[in-house]
């Protein structure tokens, strides 16, 4: 199962330059220390006496983090990246010492190594000693100290910079805004924070923090335009390079500009080449306009910083497999399965990347596999895994057998969709009328029940099924059933059956109907209920523009895109290109196929032999035929109907 948490991983390491960089400010340290240095530096204790300063314990960290934002073979994990571990761990205070209130939170997002102190006031001047330790030994020795006025707190946090990475250039650091900026970061009340912030920024209005800062709370207030408007003050303002980059990113967030977005997280990349959480981020967005080499290389940047990342092994398996590359994705996913021997969805990645990839009895024996080693892991989604994989091989009785243990399971799982289930089997399998009738007397059997969203969604489904099948009449029927009953959760899929019931227009109202029946923030699904229609219409030339656009803003490989855009290729006489997007299979869903697959599925196996065909490869034409006819079935869809 492919997984994405898209804002948690770390990046790169040079611990002898570390290391002569802390003999030289008196820290004599001999433990080995790891390729890569993460490196947490935690809340420092008040020893002033006064509770007021209270605020510099959480101000110094984030800003010798800010100072080492770019260090080449030093992460220096950022107070949100430890914070993120907070859900689950409860708020902590600016008042408690970071060794006490974030060390467990420190080592659950990744360090390596701990830095902590403490500060005090001696002749009018702050005076920090911290302290190192190695959480693998619980070695902790004194490293360095540093002194200044208590009103540049910028120039005391450069000089404890410098002694990680030499090349710290400073940062902006005067008292009066950091302690605003810290007040705003550790309050719960928006406006409050808002408060605070706009005394940040009138001190210093090139501080960026602030800006990053008052976006977030902004956002969380449902205020995306207040949030886009202090981004904007921000891109205005002077910041360094890095910090450009930063706001930059959360503009492209805000607007929804997907491709700024990648653009700029590549950037930041490039910045901070030492944070995995924005190598993996670059990887994923590379998998999204399925650039899968750009991945890989992104993926195994962020690995070579946090090597034991389960989430980054597991994309860098597919970026592997979509590329082509079997060897590839099973170094990846073995290594998951070293590091979690007990987890079921390392198998479940590989039987996909073997999928993916044709080679469907590895595929078959992975998934089983994932079956037995957890009954009833993503709804025993491994064991219809296992069906469809013998399917596509064509033994449709061979599969059927599996298809029973699956729905077997879910029935003993007190799964009350299993009926469904069974029929979308008996469609995918080809038993297509059959399926129709099963559907409906389940959607039929749970509409006046607390199932109500389940029976919506049916007959969404069946909807979509009497369409491919020419009954207009009965799509319709159950169409309107589906929008009657639809909730939060079918409501989508209940619009498009709808509208690709309808014929109001044709191929010219074809735009306006999708505006009236899809509103705002619909994403994609517009434009694929487009696709469809065009397709039901036979308009491949339209579909291939709508598809075309799909697949380059990131349309997903994993649920047939790439098949319904050869298709439109197939038809329009671009083999060759067609050829290309045939290659691999679309990864069965854990869930079902799902209301739409009967536009993919068993067609890829027709446009492979007509493309085999036109390359002179005829036993290849004849194999894939013989499966597009047994998994067809006795009731063809309208392309097929004579």
């Amino acid at each position: 199962m492919f997984f994405s948490f898209r804002r948690v991983r770390a990046a790169a390491a040079l611990f002898a330059a570390a290391l002569a960089v802390l003999t030289l400010a008196g820290c004599n340290r001999k433990a080995a220390a790891p390729q890569f240095e993460r490196l947490a530096i935690l809340r420092f204790e008040n020893l002033t006496g006064d509770p007021s300063s209270d605020w510099i314990g959480r101000a110094l960290p984030d800003l010798i983090s800010l100072e080492l934002a770019g260090a080449p073979g030093l992460y220096a994990l950022s107070s949100s990246r430890i914070h993120s571990m907070e859900r689950a761990a409860g708020a902590r205070r600016v008042s408690v010492p970071g060794i006490s209130a974030e060390r467990d939170l420190a080592l659950a997002a990744g360090a390596n190594r701990l830095a902590y102190g403490e500060y005090s006031m001696r002749g009018g001047k702050l005076e920090i000693h911290v302290s190192i330790e190695d959480p693998r030994t619980g070695k902790v020795e004194p490293a360095y100290s540093a002194s200044g006025p208590a009103g540049d707190l910028g120039g005391i946090a450069t000089v404890l910079a410098r002694n990680f990475w030499p090349g710290a250039s400073g940062y902006p650091g005067a008292a009066a805004v950091w302690r605003a900026y810290v007040a705003a970061l550790e309050t719960n009340d928006a406006p409050e924070a808002e408060r605070e912030l706009a005394n940040a920024l009138a001190a210093d209005p090139n501080f960026a923090p602030a800006y990053r800062l008052l976006a977030d709370v902004r956002v969380r207030a449902q205020d995306r335009a207040g949030a886009a408007a202090a981004i904007d003050k921000a891109l205005a303002a002077s910041l360094p390079p890095i910090e450009k980059a930063r706001a930059q990113r959360t503009a492209a967030e805000l607007r929804g500009d997907r491709a700024g977005l990648r653009a700029s997280v590549a950037a930041l990349a490039g910045l901070m080449p030492s944070d995995p959480d924005l190598w993996r981020e670059s990887g994923e967005f590379a998998m999204t306009v399925h650039a899968y080499p750009e991945a890989i290389h992104a993926f195994q940047k962020g690995l070579d910083i946090e090597p034991d990342n389960i989430v980054a092994l597991n994309q860098l398996g597919y970026a592997f497999a979509w590329a082509g590359d079997v060897a590839g994705a099973e170094g990846a996913l073995r290594r998951y399965q070293a590091l979690r021997p007990n987890e079921p969805n390392p198998l479940d990645s590989l039987g996909d990347a073997y999928l993916i990839n044709g080679r469907l009895r590895e595929a078959e024996a992975q998934y089983l596999q994932a079956a037995q080693k957890q009954p009833h892991f993503l709804s025993d989604g491994d064991l219809l895994k296992v069906a469809m994989a013998r399917l596509m091989t064509g033994d449709v009785a061979g599969a059927d057998a599996l298809a029973r243990k699956y729905v077997e399971a879910r029935i003993a799982d007190k799964d009350p969709a299993a009926p469904y289930r069974a029929a979308e089997w008996a469609w995918t399998s080809g038993r297509r009328k059959d399926a129709c009738r099963q559907l409906e007397s389940f959607a039929a059997s749970v509409e006046n029940t607390p199932l109500r969203e389940l029976a919506a969604r049916a007959y969404a489904e069946l909807a979509t099924w009497k369409r491919l099948l020419g009954d207009r009449a009965g799509a319709t029927v159950a169409a309107g059933k589906a929008v009657a009953l639809a909730g939060p959760a079918s409501s989508g899929i209940a619009a498009v059956a709808r509208f690709l019931t309808e014929d109001e227009g044709g191929a010219a109202g074809l735009t306006e109907r999708a505006n009236r029946a899809f509103g705002p923030g619909t994403g994609p699904v517009r434009e694929f209920a487009i696709a469809y229609a065009q397709l039901l219409a036979r308009d491949f030339q339209g579909a291939t523009r709508t598809l075309e656009k799909l697949y380059q803003d990131g349309g997903p490989a994993d649920e047939g895109l790439p098949a319904l855009l050869a298709w439109t290729y197939m038809e329009t006489g671009r083999t060759k290109e067609a050829a290309a997007l045939l290659r691999t299979n679309p990864i069965p869903q854990s869930g079902g196929p799902g209301p739409l697959f009967g536009f993919v599925f068993p067609r890829l196996y027709q446009l492979r032999s007509a493309v085999a065909q036109s390359e002179g490869k005829q036993d290849e034409a004849k194999l894939n035929a013989s499966i597009f006819q047994k998994l067809s079935g006795p009731d063809p869809l309208i392309w097929d109907a004579k």
